[in-house]
């Protein structure tokens, strides 16, 4: 009974603590959860946004109408601009660093439905997960305290209240991942609220995996080889200039073989601007010149 109780407290002074920082993302079907870590700034994650105001609800009740101050899409947060007036900030810096078995609290305010607190474990750490455009999101921690639809943005907290993580992902059943806070996210976080959202180069192309890529060609009788198939390219994209075009195969990248999304990825992040492609159009192997700009 006494470790009930201490849970049942423990719960609660984590409401009281942090619960006031905890905002509602969006409304109705577009909801989400957010935390405010600077006054005037919301952090959220970049899939709870749609187009250029945001609807924030406080832990009072309060709405106001925000705006994105940065976008990082490809790691899945972003910085809402919003007046927060009296609402506290939760420090992105503060707690140690957890480890398996760290107990977690999860807050979160589903679209302004009102606060929430679960609690649960640290599963897992280093974990990745794909963000919104498909790119790895390394480093995650995972956990088990139960989220709703709509929690993501939120935090997760230790005891004591400090900031943890923010809640982004759904990892099978009864696991979650969050960002991990700390200098990185700090760091990220401040860009974005100086509007500095950050440019990843692209190719421009919408891209299957490769075993679909295998799939589809033994399908029309073409020998199943491993790459990532061209499903669409982006008018005036450096991968229309270098003349790739829908149906491609992509097999190489300079001298890095081509198995999936991340060996691409990697590609165009280590690249000085432009590299050499190797293409197969059905059974014609080629080389084209990407220039990334």
């Amino acid at each position: 009974m006494a470790t009930i109780e201490g849970l049942q407290e423990a719960v609660a002074g984590v409401a009281d603590r942090v619960g006031p920082s905890v905002v509602g993302i969006g409304h109705r079907w577009a909801r989400g959860s957010g935390v405010v870590v600077a006054p005037g700034r919301i952090l959220t994650n970049a899939h709870n946004l749609r187009g250029e105001e945001v609807t924030v609800t406080f832990a009072d009740g309060r709405t106001e109408r925000g705006r994105p101050a940065g976008v990082d899409l490809d790691g899945d947060i972003a910085v809402v601009e919003v007046d927060t007036q009296d609402a506290p900030s939760l420090a992105l810096n503060g707690a140690s660093a957890a480890s398996i078995g760290t107990a977690v609290f999860a807050l979160s305010n589903p679209g302004g439905l009102g606060l929430r607190v679960t609690f649960g474990l640290v599963s897992g750490t280093e974990r990745s997960f794909r963000g919104p455009r498909g790119r790895r999101i390394s480093g995650s921690l995972e956990h088990t305290a139960p989220l709703l639809p709509g929690s993501s943005g939120g935090p997760v907290v230790d005891a004591d209240g400090h900031l943890l993580g923010i809640n982004t992902n759904r990892l099978g059943e009864g696991f979650y991942l969050a960002i991990p806070s700390g200098d990185p996210l700090t760091e990220r976080v401040e860009a974005l609220g100086r509007g500095e959202t950050p440019r990843r180069r692209r190719m421009g192309v919408a891209i299957a995996p490769a075993h679909v890529a295998r799939g589809l060609r033994r399908a029309v009788g073409l020998p199943e080889v491993d790459g990532l198939l061209v499903r669409g390219v982006e008018e005036g994209s450096p991968a229309e200039r270098a003349g790739l075009e829908e149906g491609d195969l992509l097999i190489g990248a300079g001298d890095r073989e081509l198995h999936d999304f991340d060996d691409l990825a990697e590609a165009l992040s280590t690249s000085k601007g432009k590299f050499e492609l190797r293409v197969l159009r059905g059974a014609e192997e080629r080389t084209v010149t990407v220039e990334l700009g």
